[in-house]
């Protein structure tokens, strides 16, 4: 009960950027440590082909998956990535540190709860969709938002052949069809080929330190 409590009052403390009803939002969620070139063409591509107002890069205290040793402030990553941002269409915003959880589906459930009438697409790169299923609820996730995939080197066809891609197979959208992904009630997604980057936060993390 009091785990309860505290959850709902940090979502009171929750800030996000500044949104208007019918307006349509991608989400990006990652630690962006650091952001990178692969990063801004995920962007960039969700927001031309899904015809966004907006791309959020959620800058998350932690990846439930991946140790958080070594993980620099959430401040400091929220700075470099501004810096990064190519466009005035994604804003930086840390709001999910204040949720008290760290999995996607609690961060999209208080979105699609608090702005009902804004319209939100999941956005991930190729290698998130090889690893969805191992997401907590990730199938819930998948019935609350539509998701976009962006293509990265070296894992069209892992992304495709993994086992959320098979189980959300009959609600797949053609590609021709992506600015349309936002229009029907979810599950529902696209996966977008486009300019690879080769780029990774782990390559440049490496290549840091030498």
């Amino acid at each position: 009960m009091l785990r309860s409590a505290l959850q709902s009052f940090g979502t009171l403390k929750a800030r996000t950027p500044l949104v208007y009803p019918g307006q349509r939002v991608g989400l990006m969620g990652g630690s962006f440590n650091p952001p990178h070139e692969g990063h801004t063409v995920c962007a960039i591509t969700a927001l031309r082909r899904l015809k966004l107002d907006q791309l959020w890069w959620i800058v998350t205290p932690g990846n439930p998956l991946k140790s958080g040793n070594g993980l620099p402030p959430i401040e400091e990553r929220m700075a470099a990535s501004r810096a990064f941002a190519p466009s005035p269409a994604i804003k930086i915003t840390g709001f999910e540190a204040s949720l008290g959880s760290p999995y996607t589906y609690a961060t999209v459930r208080f979105l699609t709860r608090h702005y009902p009438q804004v319209r939100f697409v999941w956005v991930m790169g190729a290698d998130n969709l090889a690893s969805f299923h191992r997401w907590q609820h990730w199938r819930q996730t998948a019935h609350l938002v539509p998701i976009a995939v962006i293509d990265r080197p070296g894992w069209h066809l892992k992304a495709l052949a993994s086992p959320a891609a098979r189980y959300l197979a009959r609600y797949r959208l053609p590609e021709a069809a992506s600015a349309r992904l936002l229009e029907p009630k979810p599950p529902a997604w696209v996966f977008l080929t486009t300019r690879l980057s080769e780029a990774s936060s782990t390559a440049l993390r490496a290549a840091a330190k030498r």
